[in-house]
């Protein structure tokens, strides 16, 4: 019967769990969290549980439409709204905040991520010695940064970051903790990576959600005519893609290493351990039109004596880059996201990044 109610309301996908008490159908990886808050939601199995009349017919007059359009009323545009992709930390505050603090029923509510300013601490990961240590973080939405303090009375912060260089993303495997959040920026033309958490769920996720607000307000006075829908894709956003490759030096005639590769957008950066602080170098990935192509495997003649077999070749207009991987999968991910990439036209602010960093680099050459 419960089968029924689901064709009933349209539903594309089998859902295999539902909430009777809100009237919604959950995927198998939601309805973990919503057995955790059981005063607010009752979770049964859609074709294993007994069912009650009235339960029913309560799913029949709700489902995920009707029941959205009363939780998610006034979501705000730089609220991340996570799927089931997303990590565990961000699903579950998400639905709590839907359904058990019930942020987003009422219009005219004041959010905590609007607030302008926030100040606490986080646990930060240190650069040299990798253990990690409570420092004092300040997000200001009037002077457009992020500042941290390595003690929590000290008058000069660490660092200055400026919220339109900040990218965050959660990497809870990673950093080795559900609540890790990896936090870059732009130092010097250069990417710089800070690994934070806090034992509170909750906290990380409300700090994501203020960082995306400050950044939407600064876009939104930097670019006074442009809508929505323009500015959220340039907040936080997930890395394309990260992972083990193998590269060698601009010769080519060095031997191929392993490295730890981040693809953030049109930045592709490796490292020696996927929690260095910096990145050992970074490759820009420009458009096909501008001399940037990729090729499955090696020029003929390269010397190679690594173990991973799969290469790829990106050519740009300075130099070409030789990667391998360990098995053909890797290298077709790969290869799709670098298409990907390099089909995307590129934004004038993309243009200013890669000539403003071939500037530089030609000074520290100088």
């Amino acid at each position: 019967v419960a089968m029924v109610v689901i064709k009933r309301n349209g539903y594309r996908s089998n859902p295999e769990w539902a909430s009777c008490s809100l009237g919604v159908f959950i995927c198998l990886a939601c309805s973990g969290i919503h057995r955790n808050i059981q005063e607010i939601s009752k979770v049964k199995s859609v074709g294993l549980s007994h069912w009650e009349d009235q339960e029913l017919e309560f799913m029949a007059k709700n489902g995920n439409e009707p029941t959205k359009k009363i939780y998610e009323a006034t979501v705000p545009v730089y609220y991340y709204k996570p799927n089931h992709k997303d990590c565990q930390v961000l699903r579950e505050q998400w639905i709590r905040a839907k359904y058990e603090r019930k942020e987003f029923s009422e219009a005219g509510r004041n959010l905590i991520y609007e607030e302008g300013t926030r100040d606490g601490m986080l646990m930060k990961r240190g650069r040299d010695n990798g253990q990690f240590l409570n420092r004092r973080f300040v997000l200001s939405e009037r002077e457009g940064t992020l500042k941290y303090f390595t003690k929590f009375d000290a008058k000069d912060p660490k660092a200055v970051i400026k919220v339109d260089t900040i990218n965050a993303t959660f990497k809870p495997e990673k950093i080795g903790n559900p609540n890790g959040l990896q936090i870059t920026y732009l130092k010097a033309y250069s990417t710089r990576n800070i690994f934070v958490y806090h034992d509170s769920s909750k906290e990380i996720v409300d700090w994501f959600n203020s960082i995306r607000a400050v950044q939407l307000h600064y876009l939104k006075v930097a670019f006074p005519g442009a809508t929505d829908a323009e500015l959220v894709p340039k907040l936080t956003r997930n890395f394309l893609k990260e992972g083990y490759m193998e590269k060698t030096g601009p010769r080519q005639t060095e031997g191929f290493k392993k490295r730890w590769f981040t693809l953030d957008h049109r930045r592709l950066m490796y490292f020696k351990d996927p929690l260095d602080a910096f990145a050992k170098g970074e490759v820009f990935l420009g458009n096909k039109d501008h001399g940037y192509q990729i090729f499955p495997g090696l020029p003929s003649g390269t010397h190679h004596n690594g173990s991973w077999q799969h290469g790829i070749t990106i050519k740009t207009p300075e130099r070409c880059f030789l990667f391998t991987c360990e098995t053909e999968e890797d290298q077709e991910s790969w290869m799709k996201h670098f298409s990907d990439v390099m089909s995307a036209p590129m934004s004038p602010q993309e243009f200013a990044s890669k000539y403003s960093e071939l500037h530089f680099n030609c000074l520290l050459h100088l």
